[in-house]
């Protein structure tokens, strides 16, 4: 949808990929849909859920055997986005590098994108 041909809209670490891939195994799904909603001290939020049945307005990006499924309306914010994942001794999960991001909060569960975006 917002696309660029020849580009993914996101990209996966290998360690990203993995997880996802161990994750959709691991429960039977189809995928992993990736999204934003509105929450947080910054304004938005990101949203993982499993997924067993694609939408057709989906972007779909897979990798080693991983499945994101982007949905419409977040297409535009996450588009150039790297997830990765990451393990310390304190927490482990999955981190966004999105160069949409403008603000965030200081735990960095909240984001903020260009105002600019939202308008397009």
């Amino acid at each position: 949808m917002f696309g660029i041909p020849g580009k993914q809209a996101v990209t996966m670490t290998p360690r990203a990929a993995t997880q996802i891939a161990r994750l959709m195994d691991k429960g039977g799904h189809t995928g992993l849909r990736i999204g934003v909603k509105k929450g947080g001290c910054a304004g938005m939020e990101y949203t993982m859920d499993y997924v067993d049945q694609a939408d057709p307005h989906d972007e779909v990006v897979e990798q080693d055997g991983a499945r994101i499924l982007i949905a419409p309306m977040a297409q535009m914010f996450l588009f150039g986005t790297e997830i990765d994942y990451e393990v310390s001794l304190l927490e482990s999960g999955f981190k966004f590098k999105n160069p949409n991001v403008v603000d965030a909060c200081g735990c960095g569960e909240s984001i903020k994108f260009d105002e600019s975006l939202a308008s397009r």
